[in-house]
């Protein structure tokens, strides 16, 4: 496996927390912990969403981008997830990252200090250009969408 150089600033409300750290061998993502204050959790009631810091920010290589994915354990067991996911942090983003948390369960769920909130990918980008043609070559499958290659 390769590895890239991320720079990484913790933030005030995350420097007592660990960095954001691979859990095996062979793990494709780092755990984001929740930067929320310790006396002051955040509880997601059923359906509800919120956005949690992590206390830190980073600066991605150029050509490189940073998913922000759900972490599989709190999903089958709390029916948390990450909204928007993946969420992608761009290589010239320089804010603090935060998790956009939805609580799919019908109990209340809350996140505490440290807690693992979600996953940081990091993967190579390829940038598109963009051509305008009158009309684009067949294929076998043709404008088939949803469910059209099978069930």
């Amino acid at each position: 496996m390769s590895a890239i150089e991320v720079r990484l600033t913790r933030l005030a409300h995350g420097n007592d927390l660990p960095l954001p750290s691979y859990q095996s061998a062979h793990a494709a993502g780092v755990d984001l912990l929740a930067a929320v204050p310790a006396t002051a959790p955040v509880t997601l009631t059923a359906g509800e969403r919120a956005l949690v810091p992590t206390g830190i920010a980073i600066a991605l290589p150029e050509g490189y981008e940073a998913q922000v994915r759900p972490r599989s354990g709190l999903a089958a067991r709390h029916g948390l997830t990450v909204l928007n996911s993946p969420g992608t942090i761009d290589a010239d983003y320089r804010g603090e990252i935060q998790v956009l948390l939805a609580n799919l369960s019908s109990a209340a769920v809350t996140i505490t200090r440290g807690m693992r909130v979600a996953q940081m990918v990091i993967a190579p980008v390829v940038r598109a250009d963009i051509v305008e043609v009158a009309s684009l070559d067949n294929t076998k499958r043709g404008s088939g969408g949803f469910g059209s290659t099978g069930s």
